[in-house]
Parts: structure tokens; C-alpha cells; sequence
């Protein structure tokens, strides 16, 4: 399972996007954004909501690869010459999201400033954000995975912020990311509630003090 590609300490200054260019579309609660095996020549920006990215290979159910928040860039795999989409994107909430067109990017990837170094740092440490999370995938508890997948979610390096809020995400949709049970994830979600980890309040309020479920 991939991780959620994030680039918060790259893009935060491009705030609502609007120095990517592109336009801005509105996307209800579980609409497609696009399907896997279609064209690819856009990559998007969310501003606001979340993506679920999903991927189906012959003869299997799709899986949950990736669930994208503020600030995360995805379809950006057309920038390196796929020509159709890998995965099926979906609304996990109200979303704003900036369409870009991959000649627009690329133009931008080749110039030298602020904008072109902040996507291609992106570009780059995304290959290591996958590389991490597989090797946390092998060497992590469940509950421990569950603990990662939150603190992505809701954008929380280690020594940022003391807490963030992200919107509710099912527990069937956790327990496809984590690799576990429904009935686990919602053991875990209960556990760390009591722990004072993180807290329902319309939205999913996750806070730093959740690392300390990662040192088992």
C-alpha cells in the first residue's frame, strides 16, 4: 500500500494553488474524480476534503492504496509518461480540488524557482515515503500502522504541530489501508480515544501525543 503522498512543508506556501494554475472543480461526498484505466493528462491539488485512491488488478478486489488530504498532489504519475490512470480517485468528503494539466506542470518543472523545487523535492520524496511505509508495513503491529496512517492524515511530523483535524473516515476503509479487521480498527480508534489520542468532534481530531503508540 502506498502512503499518502504528502509534501506539507513543500506546498504550504502555495496555499489555495493558485500559483499552480489549473482550475478549481467541487466534488461531492463519494463522486469520482476519474477511473482507473482512463486517459491521464491531468494531475490534481486538494485545497480542501480528501481523496481516496483505489487499485483493482485482475482477478482481485480493489484495494485502498491511498487516502490524500490538503495540500497532496495525486495523479501526478502522468508526469513520468503513464498514459492512463493506475488507480480510481474518489471523494472522501466535500472536496476542492485544482485540476492541472500535465503540459502546465511539466512547463513549471523546468523552470528554476520556488514553485519548480517545491514539486520536484514532491517528486522525490515521495519515492522515499513509499520505500518507508512498505518497510513499516513488515515491521509494525497493526495498531502501530493504524497510529501512521492517522498521524499522515493528519499531517503530523514529528515535533509539528500538537494537533490537526481530518475528516471522519469509515472504519472499513482504515482496516483495508491498516490490513486488518473492521472490528480491530474499531478496538484500536476506541483505545486511543481513551488515551486521549485523538477525539470526535464532527471532524477526526488527531493529535501528536499519538506517537507514542508507535513505540509498542
Amino acid at each position: 500500500m502506498k502512503r499518502t503522498n504528502k509534501m506539507s512543508d513543500s506546498v504550504a506556501g502555495f496555499g489555495s494553488g493558485a500559483s499552480l494554475g489549473g482550475k478549481v472543480l467541487q466534488y461531492r461526498n463519494k463522486q469520482n474524480i476519474y477511473k482507473q484505466g482512463t486517459p491521464a493528462y491531468t494531475l490534481f491539488y486538494i485545497q480542501a476534503g480528501g481523496v481516496r485512491l483505489t487499485t483493482r488488478t485482475k482477478n482481485q478486489s480493489s484495494a485502498v492504496t491511498a487516502i490524500l488530504g490538503v495540500h497532496d498532489f495525486f495523479g501526478e504519475l502522468c508526469l513520468a509518461g503513464y498514459p492512463l490512470r493506475m488507480s480510481t480517485a474518489v471523494a472522501l468528503t466535500a472536496s476542492s480540488i485544482r485540476t492541472i494539466k500535465k503540459t502546465k506542470m511539466l512547463q513549471m518543472l523546468r523552470k528554476k524557482n520556488k514553485t519548480s523545487n517545491a514539486l520536484v523535492a514532491y517528486l522525490l520524496s515521495s519515492v522515499k515515503n513509499y520505500r518507508d511505509h512498505v518497510a513499516n508495513l513488515l515491521t509494525s503491529s497493526a495498531e502501530q500502522r493504524l497510529a501512521r496512517v492517522l498521524l499522515r492524515l493528519a499531517h503530523l511530523e514529528k515535533n509539528g504541530r500538537a494537533v490537526a483535524e481530518i475528516p471522519v473516515i469509515s472504519h472499513q476503509v482504515l482496516s483495508e489501508m491498516v490490513g486488518t479487521t473492521r472490528s480491530r480498527v474499531n478496538l484500536f480508534m476506541n483505545r486511543f480515544r481513551r488515551k486521549g489520542y485523538i477525539e470526535y468532534d464532527g471532524g477526526l481530531e488527531v493529535r501528536q501525543s499519538l506517537r507514542k503508540a508507535l513505540r509498542g
